[in-house]
């Protein structure tokens, strides 16, 4: 009896579903409203187009409430954009030089985040939409009621028709993982001084659940407001105290005395992060608890080295604690939060138009994946405007819509996309073109038919792909138009010849322009990436050796220059694993969330090297300490410096960075030498982890296997 009931649509179908309802409910009712009710042919085009640009064509992300809200915010974005659009269209000139501007500007919005980088499709096609025929700016009121009414009713329809429940904030995830490293770090603190297995896959699961692969698009903490920043920073921060506490040795028979105590401060202090990022107020007792005890680690004696290893290895344990609490006070209070001076809580203090400037200007270059993206989809879409505009072609609109939706980040992924819309739109204009063949000019037809097109068209649209899409998108602009005007079945000739135009120029800028999307340029970031780390890590081991008073980190040669570097790689990264990857072997298998681990490692552990508790002066390590410490160092940098050669697209070693064990992994330090004062074993630690981290960017099969030890989120 099992078989005779239908199988439950799938979660993407249910999806989907939802979305077409609201898409079509909006769309229908503004459209018929507006048409017949008002009479006004110019507002039912906008209102119907407006609900279809954001909600039919974007990818908004988020809960119903989520995108009302972020609809409520670009409505008058909107405004400006159909203004601009009607007043430059008047001209072929001013027109090409307005979609280039605008066409930029709106495609550069992604470097602000998910939220930004979803609705600048919409926003495109909004100021697309008054770029063509009738050139008429008295008719701007009409456009700017027509557009406002068909957003206010999809606001509405996302908050009250099936709105989606909200994800899990990402402020949770990381409390729910401050608990679990609360949890470790109190195992840890008694006999037998270790995590049993059931520990560390939960600690390995709450850290995986950090990543932003992991993470909804709407939670993601990618924008560049203080609380943003600070919030992917408290991220990292978790990943990495989880990835300490995993390795942590045990104490050295019998433990010491103070072995428990930073430990048990880590507990607490985990606890009181994880309460805060709740929208509780703890009092901050253990936070400061603990930073007094990492001052009293930082000076006290060891007499073995297997002490001083353990003592090193609290420090990191403790460092990472500290960084993890300072991020989630900031992450809730903002600019009001007891942030520590200038370093890595840089952003701690800068007012939101500095923190956005350095962003933009950031990715204001030919190595941003975000700014490729601009320059390849602006260039395109003026270019089809001019296109149009020169030769007058029908219904122009459609090239350009062509040209933005059909444009893909690598030649091809464009072919494999433009071939399928192609047919689909062949298809669709065969079965629009018989339609109105047949049906003729009774609009009546066209306007029942319209409401149930719609909702099949944005269902499976979605779920079926771009073939099946422009097939059914195709019919649904020819009942559209056979409302508003008499049309005949040229309109379907039209369309598929408006579809052709626009996906060949979206070819040839796919080819011009950085063709082989961000595989090259992730494989570059690394590699600059890479070579700066291992300049720090050179120039930092030789300042712990000479010892003297520390500079900063943050003063340091390389510092900017490396958070720019992890920018660029983590931006790159984030668009490699959005694009299909095709039958041709690329570096898909690469860890390479492990470079980007290590980049942050060695920005913390220089600044917790170079930056101590107080300001003092250091002795220099003895000889055979500092020999220890420099060919450590310059190992760990070789291996740095040999990845990079193999990894770099453009020098003569490149190569696929997989399986790159034997030389390009360092070797650990065979022993410690006699006598080794505390520096050397807290500078050894940093480098030992650094091993770790190149271990599995490597592609170590042990290494795999090994807890995950940092975080890829974007660097602040």
């Amino acid at each position: 009896m099992g078989g005779a009931f239908p199988r439950r649509p799938s979660p993407a179908y249910r999806a989907a579903a939802r979305g077409a309802l609201r898409t079509t409910t909006t769309a229908a009712a503004g459209f018929y409203v507006l048409l017949y009710g008002f009479d006004s042919a110019v507002g039912a085009t906008y209102a119907l187009f407006g609900a279809i640009a954001m909600a039919g064509l974007s990818r908004l992300p988020g809960s119903g409430r989520q995108r009302a809200t972020l609809l409520l915010g670009v409505l008058p974005v909107c405004w400006v954009l159909i203004t601009l659009g009607t007043y430059l269209s008047v001209r072929t000139w001013s027109a090409v030089l307005g979609m280039l501007v605008v066409g930029f500007a709106l495609a550069f919005m992604a470097v602000g985040g998910p939220r930004f980088a979803g609705a600048a499709t919409g926003l495109q096609l909004m100021y697309i939409l008054p770029s063509f025929p009738p050139y008429d700016p008295g008719s701007l009121g009409e456009r700017l009621v027509g557009a406002t009414f068909g957003l206010v009713l999809l606001i509405i329809a996302e908050v009250t028709l099936l709105p989606e429940p909200g994800a899990l904030p990402y402020r949770e995830t990381a409390a729910r993982a401050a608990d679990g490293a609360a949890r470790c770090a109190d195992r840890l603190g008694s006999a037998p001084y270790t995590l049993p297995e059931d520990m560390l896959r939960t600690a390995r699961t709450l850290s995986t659940g950090l990543r932003s692969s992991r993470v909804p698009e709407a939670e993601r903490p990618a924008g560049a407001s203080v609380r943003q920043r600070a919030l992917a920073h408290t991220g990292l921060a978790t990943r990495t105290l989880l990835g300490r506490l995993t390795a942590l040795p045990p104490p050295p028979p019998p433990p010491a005395a103070v072995a428990p105590d930073p430990l048990r401060a880590v507990a607490d202090t985990a606890r009181e992060a994880a309460a805060r990022l709740r929208g509780e107020d703890p009092d901050g007792r253990a936070h400061a608890r603990l930073r007094d005890i990492r001052h009293a680690l930082t000076a006290a004696a060891g007499d073995t080295p297997a002490a001083l290893r353990r003592n090193a290895a609290l420090l990191e344990v403790t460092d990472a604690a500290l960084a993890m609490s300072t991020a989630a006070d900031i992450a809730v209070r903002g600019r009001g939060a007891d942030a520590p001076a200038p370093g890595r809580f840089w952003y701690a203090r800068k007012r939101a138009p500095q923190l956005w400037w350095r962003r933009l200007s950031g990715h204001a270059g030919g190595r941003s994946v975000f700014f490729q993206n601009a320059v390849r989809i602006s260039l395109a879409l003026a270019a089809a405007r001019l296109i149009a505009g020169i030769d007058t072609l029908p219904h122009g609109f459609w090239v350009l819509l062509a040209t933005l939706t059909l444009t893909r980040t690598t030649v091809r992924e464009t072919r494999a996309t433009e071939r399928k819309a192609l047919t689909g739109t062949l298809v669709g204009a065969l079965v629009a073109a018989a339609s109105l063949a047949l049906v003729g000019t009774d609009i009546e037809v066209y306007a029942v038919a319209l409401p149930p097109l719609m909702l099949v068209t944005f269902t499976l649209g979605p779920v079926k792909g771009v073939g099946w899409a422009q097939a059914l998108f195709t019919m649904v602009v020819a009942l559209v138009f056979a409302q508003l005007a008499p049309v005949t079945w040229q309109l379907a000739e039209f369309r598929l010849l408006d579809v052709l135009t626009g996906s060949a120029i979206g070819a040839v800028f796919g080819l011009l322009a950085w063709p082989r999307g961000a595989q090259d340029e992730l494989r570059r970031s690394v590699a600059v990436l890479l070579r700066i780390a291992a300049e720090i890590v050179v120039a930092t081991t030789a300042q712990m050796v000479a010892g003297g008073r520390r500079v900063p980190v943050a003063t340091a040669p390389g510092h900017r220059s490396l958070q720019h570097a992890l920018v660029m790689a983590e931006s790159a990264y984030a668009q490699y694993q959005s694009e299909p990857k095709g039958p041709v072997p690329s570096p898909g298998g690469q860890d390479w969330q492990a470079a980007l681990i290590a980049g942050h490692h060695t920005l913390w552990g220089a600044d917790r090297l170079l930056v101590p508790p107080e300001p003092t002066v250091a002795p220099p390590l003895g000889t055979p300490a500092a020999e220890s410490v420099i060919r450590a160092g310059d190992r760990v940098a070789a291996g740095m410096l040999l990845t990079s050669a193999r990894m770099d697209p453009t020098g003569d070693t490149a190569e696929s960075p997989t399986g790159l064990q034997g030389p390009v992994v360092p070797a650990a330090v065979a022993e410690d030498p006699p006598d080794a004062p505390r520096a050397y074993y807290a500078t050894v630690s940093w480098l030992a982890s650094l091993t770790r981290d190149l271990v599995r960017l490597t592609g170590d099969a042990d290494a795999k296997a090994a807890p995950d030890t940092g975080g890829s989120r974007p660097s602040p």
